[in-house]
């Protein structure tokens, strides 16, 4: 793809680089058209479908994605139907997504729609800006998008196809970095067409300008890459050294009381907020897990329970820290419940488990539960390893 023209720094005037720039988005745009992906989002002008699928795309991948924005719309077609929702329906509705406050910001900024701009998703940078959940990164995308609006977009494809264009030193995961690369991005773009502009950048990055093992072979973009031109496609983009990331130990107590599980709720803001999940915590200092399993179910529900046997280990990552979590079967000794930190309390039946919104972490021992409850008649024997 050598069209005779050489790479060009990034810290000449914009304005000296009209012709340039012009030429690099009409090449974008010509790749775009014939290379991208037919995602459903694609196939509609409707800002609603739009917004759902950039807030499901945030920090998860496109291929998970699509399942949870066809469901998603089928459930809740439009934004007065998602406003008119219970937040537990919207949850359980996610479940399996995770950063759930995405989910619960999305909720209420659909409220909002509805009772201050009467249904009508805002079209306006500052009014569709101050909804809950939308920062700059999706007001951009749905307002170019959508709208037709000229913002550029940054996430961490458009971020990383801007390092290796213009070699930029500028950490993507540095606290600056959004500002660094806004201005960049903000020059490159095509105000006539920003929406197919915006997703033609990040779907360069998806497909072409890739982490690892870029195919600048294939790219449109390679005669204006500074990076490919050094032959150091492979510096770029530049990252802070992530710190390393804590492990806690942890428990969870499924307490059983005449064939019924206890489940509690989690406080609506905050990780995994709204969620329901089964008591326990962290294991402290020099406790066995079966002591801190037992401790973290008084302290938590007030209820006195006796551990019955250990069900599984479970291993899960969140963003900043991991988790291993002893589970144990539990049966209670008494059953009036304080809580102290869950806002809300059920005693289910494990064929009710589905009905409720649960972590990942629970997920990964519910099949488990569920089978070894079956196997059991639906109760557990009381005092015996299972």
């Amino acid at each position: 793809m050598d069209s005779g023209l050489s790479v060009t720094p990034l810290h000449l005037n914009p304005q000296d680089l009209s012709g340039r720039f012009i030429f690099l988005r009409k090449r974008l745009q010509a790749w775009y058209a014939d290379n991208h992906r037919n995602l459903p989002w694609r196939q509609t002008p409707e800002p609603y479908s739009i917004w759902v699928s950039e807030v499901m795309l945030q920090q998860t991948q496109v291929k998970t994605v699509i399942a949870y924005h066809d469901r998603f719309l089928k459930r809740f077609p439009t934004i007065n139907s998602l406003a008119c929702a219970d937040q537990q329906d919207v949850l359980k509705l996610w479940e399996g997504l995770g950063y759930y406050s995405r989910a619960r910001n999305f909720h209420k900024a659909a409220i909002q729609v509805n009772s201050r701009h009467s249904g009508q998703i805002p079209a306006d940078w500052n009014a569709f800006r101050q909804l809950p959940g939308v920062g700059d990164y999706i007001a951009s995308a749905v307002l170019s998008i959508a709208f037709n609006q000229p913002f550029a977009v940054v996430d961490g494809n458009v971020k990383r196809v801007i390092s290796r264009l213009f070699a930029m030193d500028t950490p993507v995961n540095g606290s600056r970095a959004h500002v660094v690369f806004q201005e960049p991005a903000t020059a490159l773009l095509d105000r006539d067409a920003p929406g197919i502009f915006n997703q033609a950048m990040m779907e360069l990055g998806a497909l072409i300008c890739k982490p690892s093992k870029p195919r600048c072979t294939l790219c449109p973009l390679d005669t204006f890459c500074a990076a490919l031109a050094s032959r150091q496609v492979d510096v770029y983009p530049k990252r802070l050294k992530a710190p390393s990331v804590p492990l806690y130990l942890v428990v969870a107590g499924v307490v059983y009381h005449q064939g019924r599980m206890l489940i509690t709720q989690r406080k609506s803001d905050g990780l995994l907020g709204g969620l329901w999940e089964f008591p326990g915590g962290k294991i402290l200092e020099g406790e066995s897990p079966a002591d801190a399993c037992v401790r973290e179910i008084r302290e938590e529900t007030g209820i006195s329970a006796r551990i019955v046997s250990h069900l599984c280990q479970v291993k899960h990552a969140y963003t900043h820290f991991k988790i291993q979590m002893q589970v144990f079967i539990c049966h209670a000794l008494s059953v009036a419940v304080r809580l102290n930190g869950p806002v809300d309390f059920r005693w289910i039946t494990p064929d009710e488990m589905d009905l409720y919104p649960f972590p990942g972490a629970n997920h990964k021992f519910l099949g488990l539960l569920k089978n070894t409850v079956h196997t059991r008649h639906k109760t557990f024997p009381t005092g015996k390893m299972i």
